[in-house]
């Protein structure tokens, strides 16, 4: 019998048949355990205290102490990796799910309805369960909700000169959350993001993202003119590129089959960039499990532009970092804390040489 120690899991939930449900998939695992069950918030905050589990699933909507108010605790005085693991989809619960992760949750696993449907929860909850036994969340801050500074007039309807294309997964949304509303009001660039995520959550996330920043935030569109001054999210199922048009760049939103198992993917987007704006693009690789973004990267950075990765060190989970390093090497190397200034600063280079050179 083997003497290593599986990975301890703690259920907050308050539905019994959901407690049971994950009870089994972990325990036919032969890679989790359970640590105990919480049926609300406040016995979830006690028993990761009393237990110390490796990981916690939790619900939003519990009795007592919700989940997001549990979560934002257990971030800040004890953090772990923890799944959101909830019925709400994105018609009902977009918002709630994204603010979890914000906060520092790792993933979002849909719970079914009923027990019949249990086993189509098995896969991907083991999934989310072994990226969360491999990150690292112990340098994870609470991100508080920073002060609002929505951009005011008109959006800007000047062509981009410059491209800022950045790719994230796991750990991505509170990433992006603490990068996006620090990049600057008069950033002199447009930026693309691929985050994975499933359809129906992106155009949520892209808002909250809006309502954060100095930048304009919105959820790409097919065909939409890439203009300076705005942030563009690739919308979830579907893949982002640019192309060039008589107007000048242009988002083109597409179907194509998953790459790297996701759809969106980087780095059929940063291939786009690295061809249109070449030593105008700057390409930039956050937390995630897998390797994209790597070639991408790589591509942007042999057509003259500019390569910039989050330290693995600094990363919830440090595979896409580690790729891109491995891949294409960086220009320059910054813990999450720095990113945005790292961006301003290689934009603002870009377009003093840029002008010096016209």
């Amino acid at each position: 019998m083997s003497s290593e120690r599986l990975t301890s899991v703690l259920v907050a939930d308050d539905s019994a048949l959901l407690r049971q449900v994950v009870a089994d998939i972990v325990g036919q695992s032969g890679e989790f355990t359970i640590a105990g069950f919480a049926t609300d918030g406040h016995e979830a905050i006690q028993m990761v205290h009393d237990l110390n589990p490796d990981i916690v699933t939790l619900d939003i909507e519990m009795p007592g102490l919700d989940g997001l108010h549990a979560l934002g605790y257990i971030m800040s005085e004890a953090p772990r990796p923890v799944i959101v693991l909830s019925a709400l989809d994105a018609t009902h619960g977009a918002a709630l799910a994204i603010r979890a992760l914000e906060l520092g949750a790792l993933d979002f696993v849909r719970k079914p309805a009923a027990r019949a449907d249990a086993d189509a929860l098995a896969a991907p909850l083991l999934e989310a369960l072994r990226v969360a036994a491999a990150a690292n969340v112990s340098g994870t801050r609470v991100l508080a909700r920073p002060p609002l500074h929505p951009p005011t007039g008109a959006p800007p309807t000047t062509t981009a000169s410059i491209a800022v294309a950045i790719a994230a997964s796991t750990g991505g949304p509170r990433a992006l959350a603490e990068v996006v509303p620090a990049l600057p009001a008069n950033l002199e660039a447009a930026v693309v993001i691929v985050q994975h995520m499933p359809s129906g959550f992106t155009r949520g996330f892209a808002e909250r993202l809006d309502s954060l920043s100095q930048l304009w935030v919105r959820e790409a569109r097919d065909g939409e003119q890439l203009v300076t001054g705005t942030v563009y999210v690739a919308p979830g199922g579907h893949h982002l590129g640019l192309v060039a048009r008589q107007g000048g760049p242009a988002l083109v939103v597409s179907d194509g089959p998953p790459i790297w198992g996701v759809r969106p993917a980087a780095d059929p987007l940063f291939s786009s960039v690295a061809t249109l704006f070449g030593p105008r693009a700057i390409g930039v690789v956050l937390t995630g499990m897998g390797r994209d973004g790597a070639t991408g990267l790589r591509a942007i950075r042999r057509s003259g532009g500019r390569g910039l990765v989050q330290t693995p060190e600094s990363a919830v989970v440090p595979g896409m970092p580690t790729a891109a390093l491995s891949e294409a090497g960086a220009d320059l190397m910054v813990p999450l804390g720095d990113v945005a200034n790292a961006i301003a600063s290689d934009v603002a280079r870009c377009h003093a040489q840029w002008r010096a050179s016209a």
